[in-house]
């Protein structure tokens, strides 16, 4: 296999990206979003790039457990870490062939691949004492004492009843990354670390076991990032740039922020989603902080514009 010498990118796109609106949920619907954003990655690439994708999976794994909640009476439930399997697959997919349709469009030699991807959490780390992501379905009383028996942890929602709640441990390492990191070298397009990744733990013989927990993908990909030697990670979200006093009457968008006012804003609490906007922050700056170069955070339809400096929030050390 030929070494590529192209920059490399590790783009971080939302598992709601792929979904509209409550209207297109659809398997359909989904793939139709995946083209739209894989004719822009593609745009990428054909100015000198070299990708790897990482996305996110959340509204899928929901759309997952409900099935297996639903059919649940005839047929086993599927496990927390098999649902991130799964959608990693049928993610994957979805992009893969869009990109393979795009890369004939434009008579490109290129090849895009997924790897199912597990990540490594530590089995003390504090998140395990402290579930707390909402996962599934609500239930009534009587179900989630069911459950509560069965070992789950949930917390009460006053107008919709309870629901489950898993950890959220810090990723530390990607397990897949020799094999990404070869079909990376020879020029392939990777998708991996979706959902942030299968979350898995060493047990004390060496061996790996999935648990039920979520990793955040931005981190993930932060990570993955970092551990590739990626010059650029690129968070593709539903924005054009990352605003200031997010929400407030004196919210402003900004197109560049050192590392350290990046963190100061964080810091301060007032300025970036907690949930949404913030994690991604928290993520950029641990690329940053481990010798990244840049990073960027825009919509899709952006992507172009926004590697040509036209628009996007760019952060960058300082």
């Amino acid at each position: 296999m030929s070494t590529d010498r192209r920059r490399t990118a590790v783009i971080a796109i939302g598992g709601n990206s792929l979904i509209k609106d409550s209207s297109h949920q659809s398997v359909q619907d989904q793939y139709i979003a995946a083209k739209e954003t894989c004719h822009h990655i593609v745009g990428m690439i054909r100015h000198g790039w070299n990708v790897v994708i990482a996305h996110g999976n959340g509204p899928q794994v929901g759309f997952i457990l409900r099935r297996s909640e639903l059919a649940a009476g005839e047929l086993h439930e599927v496990p927390l870490d098999v649902c991130g399997a799964d959608s990693q697959g049928a993610i994957g997919y979805a992009l893969q062939q869009n990109l393979a349709n795009e890369f004939r469009r434009y008579g490109m030699d290129r090849h895009a691949a997924t790897v199912i991807c597990q990540t490594e959490v530590r089995a003390d780390d504090p998140a395990f004492a402290r579930p707390s992501k909402p996962i599934g379905s609500f239930m009534d009383e009587k179900m989630a004492e069911v459950r509560r028996q069965q070992g789950w942890d949930l917390i009460e929602d006053a107008n919709r009843g309870w629901r489950r709640v898993v950890a959220s441990p810090t990723p530390v390492r990607i397990v897949e990354l020799p094999a990404i990191s070869s079909l990376v070298a020879a020029g392939v397009v990777v998708i991996t670390a979706g959902g942030g990744g299968i979350p898995v733990v060493a047990r004390e013989d060496g061996d790996l076991e999935g648990v039920a927990a979520v990793i955040d993908k931005d981190l993930a990909s932060a990570l993955l990032a970092n551990a590739l030697g990626a010059e650029l990670l690129l968070v593709s979200t539903a924005v054009e740039k990352v605003a200031l006093n997010f929400g407030r009457p004196e919210q402003s968008y900004v197109d560049r922020l050192t590392a350290s006012e990046a963190r100061r804003y964080l810091d301060e609490g007032v300025h970036f989603a907690a949930g949404s906007m913030a994690p991604k922050i928290q993520a950029i700056l641990n690329f940053l902080d481990h010798g990244g170069a840049e990073a960027i955070v825009t919509d899709p339809a952006n992507v172009e514009r926004a590697l040509a400096g036209e628009t996007g929030t760019h952060f960058v050390p300082g």
